[in-house]
């Protein structure tokens, strides 16, 4: 925890410093090389939303249905190819299928808008979740399945990968057929069961908001930042994993070095984290009160959705198949609240996997996670292919 507060800090002394860093890591792969490396065809396209961003979708072809991989908070389409030949990418690449990974607003890829400048215009940073949700998924789906003359595709999600997609279906429930499955790897939607110290670094962000908000900072993470350039310094080597793998990351996450180990540590900084906005950390935050509603604007509610209170997002609007991928040792979407989820979704599988060790970050950046994790992943997409077929 103290480890927690040092990081804490460092953030506070960004903010007063005001400063940025003129010059992001060019030294970093993107996922085109890293998948043009490994021997595959990659295409890059801009797919551009209703509010007009400007987002980035990578794809890899195949001649099987097509799936899009969505990722997490802070992170980024790398995520799930920097293991190269482990990771999820590249597992279905080799089994034929049309592989595509989203980069959503506000990180590496897609900070861009069609009139906001996200580096002097405030409003770009305007966005939590919610928008992810509402207006980044819709236009990328409509753009593959216009690309590929399909009508619905599978999609995989990590953590708030999962969660906009909950979004996506209560509020546009016309999406739900668009969707053939949905597989959520380690499911966020829930925060009642968190366990110390990661309910406490939840429970402590809206007091960072605030800091953020006087300060007139609105990006997190985002690779120009001061606080971007201390992780790459700090963590960025294999003699650091022990202060920033066991000392921050798997408080929170939930500690298995032998799935993420030193060796391999150096590569995730590298990639991660991506960015994104203040207010998608606080809305992420809200969850750990509000339990899984639109974001709160307090004494603006009223004004905003004529009711005191945000209203809850209605999870029996969510008519897509979802499959429930979760972990034992997952500190930041416990088992509890995964069942929660479960409970209120209607058409729905739950899985526990069978690695007792399995953490948040196994799910995406496990080295064994081709033995315990792709499984359930290949079966769910089979049995949902042979469905649609018949």
């Amino acid at each position: 925890m103290i480890l927690i507060i040092c990081l804490l800090k460092i953030l506070v002394i960004q903010l007063v410093w005001r400063s940025e860093v003129t010059a992001a890591r060019s030294t970093r792969a993107n996922y085109s090389a890293i998948a043009r490396g490994l021997g595959f065809d990659t295409e890059e396209y801009d797919v551009v939303t209703d509010d007009g961003y400007i987002l980035t979708l990578f794809r890899m072809p195949g001649e099987k249905k097509p799936v899009l991989l969505v990722h997490g908070l802070l992170d980024s389409a790398d995520t799930f190819i920097i293991r190269e030949n482990r990771s999820l990418a590249v597992a279905l690449a080799r089994e034929g299928y049309d592989v595509w990974s989203a980069n959503v607003r506000g990180g590496r890829y897609s900070r861009r808008h069609i009139k906001l400048n996200p580096d002097t215009d405030r409003h770009y940073w305007n966005f939590s979740f919610h928008e992810i949700g509402y207006y980044d998924l819709p236009a990328m789906i409509d753009f593959i399945l216009g690309k590929t003359g399909e009508t619905s595709l599978s999609a995989i999600g990590h953590s708030q990968g999962n969660s906009v997609f909950y979004v996506l279906g209560s509020t546009k429930p016309e999406y739900n057929k668009k969707i053939s499955v949905m597989i959520a790897l380690s499911p966020v939607c829930y925060f009642n069961y968190s366990m110390p110290p990661t309910s406490m670094l939840i429970e402590s962000l809206p007091y960072l908001s605030k800091i953020l908000l006087g300060s007139g900072k609105e990006e997190v993470f985002g690779d120009n930042t001061i606080l971007r350039l201390l992780m790459d310094e700090i963590c960025g080597c294999k003699k650091c994993y022990n202060l920033c793998a066991r000392g921050v990351f798997f408080p929170i996450s939930g500690s298995d070095p032998d799935e993420l180990e030193a060796a391999f540590f150096p590569t995730v900084i590298d990639h991660y984290p991506s960015g994104t906005s203040r207010k998608n950390i606080i809305h992420l935050a809200q969850g750990y009160l509000n339990n899984f509603s639109f974001y709160d604007y307090g004494s603006k509610n009223m004004e905003i959705y004529q009711q005191t209170s945000p209203p809850l997002y209605e999870l029996e609007k969510v008519s897509m198949k979802i499959v429930l991928l979760a972990g034992r040792n997952d500190a930041l979407a416990s088992v509890k609240d995964v069942e929660l989820l479960r409970d209120r979704l209607s058409n729905v599988e739950y899985y526990l996997l069978n690695n007792r060790m399995l953490n948040h970050l196994d799910f995406i950046w496990g080295r064994n996670m081709n033995k315990y994790l792709f499984p359930y992943i290949f079966n769910a997409l089979t049995k949902t292919n042979k469905h649609s077929i018949n």
